[in-house]
């Protein structure tokens, strides 16, 4: 029976959580590294030799203030010391008294986000020629992820079989993380075979049975591809388990049933979730929000809107961006634009998914000027225009039969600092061929061959469905401008 959201969601009171401000912080000790001092001990490998530590305080109070934790500072001052003239390892070197562990750990995530994932390595191996150093799990799981998000997967398994060689015997976290690894990269079918099997090897092992973590990173991962049938056969898996469901195992499950607009399933799901005492967070009420958005049961998605209001929880961003484009879809624009309106007065700033909610809003309810004035009003700005923008605005030219107009934005679009990508010619030609614009279909193709883009299978599938016949013989000058040898790139 369909679960009324006025119910669940409007009675549930939110708990707020609290996370201290570093999770490397000693209980006992707080380490002031911005003017360090340092004691001597015996080095407990024979007399006579000795290390140098930072000397500990009882820990203090932390002002409501405060902003980062001392170790933080230390990583921070690392970051801004090192550059091409001075190696990280060398800035290291001169503070080699003071770092330990937890900074390392701090320099792996830093180095990640800046892409210097080779700079990483060069930190590890630097971390095993100190004395402290002990081979440990937690190190390697840190920096298999890191190279899981940089796509490195080769990487992160050599780091695994050098974590075994080293003496380390693999623990659940290690195989969480090479799960994860697995899952960044490009091939998503042979990704998600492999977590599966990585998961079924778990399950043989001990000290690696598979966790709440294990069960969340691939239900979420099923749930993206859209596999409801493994997503079910994980959540029965994890409810004949001893492992306990949490809200991110709950949102995981709801969001594959919601992509897949099977909403009876995923409001049954969130009545177990209620039922099993875990409140939900702005995870669970954004994701409420866009499937019924998306399933233009606008009463539902309303009334979860306002139980987020009065919960403890705050819309964020993609809460207004979804109902933005999913009232645009039902051709509602004084509704979106309400929304549009209420979160100005709620102080966000609206990032560049707002402003291709709103391109696509009004190209959805025929206002191609009003969304042309967006457009421009983001190039007059200076902000850097993505392609994903530049392709919103070509989509609303090309869905209101201006395929003329979105030519010449393509042609001027390089002016403006965008350099269009296959996805923007996929897109233009799609609508040129459903359009029957043979003369715009070929310019677009000598394009293409400029830019050495070749479109591959399915990007003519792609371009099948838009108008049911194949683009051109085999005999054409259009087919065969597609088959020179010079163009490169795939679409």
């Amino acid at each position: 029976m369909p679960l009324h959201l006025s119910s669940p969601l409007s009675t549930i009171s939110l708990c707020s959580s609290s996370s201290s401000s570093s999770s490397f912080n000693d209980s006992s000790h707080n380490y002031n590294l911005t003017q360090p001092w340092l004691r001597r001990k015996v080095d407990p490998r024979g007399p006579g030799r000795h290390v140098y530590c930072l000397s500990t305080r009882p820990k203090r109070k932390a002002s409501a203030g405060r902003e980062d934790s001392e170790a933080e500072d230390l990583v921070r001052v690392l970051m801004r010391k090192f550059s091409d003239r001075e190696p990280l390892v060398k800035t290291m070197d001169k503070y080699v008294r003071v770092v330990r562990t937890e900074h390392c750990f701090l320099l792996f995530e830093e180095l990640g986000k800046t892409d210097k994932w080779t700079q990483c390595l060069e930190v590890f191996r630097w971390m095993q020629k100190q004395r402290w150093y002990v081979a440990d799990n937690g190190v390697y799981s840190k920096l298999i992820s890191v190279m899981g998000k940089k796509g490195q997967t080769r990487m992160a398994m050599w780091l695994f079989s050098e974590m075994r060689n080293s003496g380390c015997r693999p623990d659940t976290s290690v195989y969480n993380a090479l799960i994860t690894a697995h899952l960044h990269s490009s091939d998503k079918a042979k990704a998600l075979a492999k977590a599966l099997g990585y998961f079924g090897k778990m399950k043989g092992m001990e000290r690696c049975k598979p966790n709440v973590v294990t069960y969340n990173i691939l239900l979420r991962a099923f749930a993206q591809a859209r596999n409801v049938e493994q997503v079910n056969a994980l959540f029965k898996d994890l409810d004949e388990s001893i492992v306990s469901p949490d809200v991110y195992t709950f949102n995981g499950v709801m969001d594959a049933y919601g992509k897949n607009g099977m909403i009876q399933e995923m409001e049954s799901v969130l009545s177990r979730m209620k039922s099993n005492q875990c409140k939900p967070d702005v995870i669970t009420f954004n994701l409420l929000i866009d499937s019924y958005g998306k399933r233009q049961e606008f009463e539902k998605m309303e009334q979860v809107f306002k139980s987020l209001l009065r919960s403890k929880e705050k819309p964020t961003l993609p809460t207004f961006n979804s109902m933005i484009i999913n009232y645009g879809k039902a051709r509602l624009k004084d509704k979106a634009e309400h929304v549009f309106k209420r979160m100005g007065a709620t102080k966000y700033t609206p990032n560049h998914i707002t402003w291709e909610s709103l391109i696509m809003m009004y190209g959805f309810c025929d206002c191609v000027s009003k969304a042309r004035d967006i457009f421009d009003e983001l190039i007059e700005s200076g902000k850097d225009i993505k392609i994903s923008t530049l392709n919103a605005m070509l989509d609303v030219y090309c869905m209101n039969g201006l395929p003329i107009e979105a030519d010449m934005l393509f042609e001027t679009a390089r002016s403006v600092g965008v350099n269009p990508d296959s996805s923007t010619y996929k897109l233009l030609y799609k609508a040129y061929t459903k359009s029957e614009k043979k003369e715009l279909v070929d310019k677009l193709l000598v394009c293409m061959d400029r830019a050495g883009i070749v479109p591959n299978k399915r990007f003519f599938l792609d371009a099948l469905g838009a108008f049911g016949s194949l683009p051109a013989s085999p005999d054409s000058d259009s087919a065969k401008s597609l088959s020179r040898p010079e163009a490169t790139t795939k679409a």
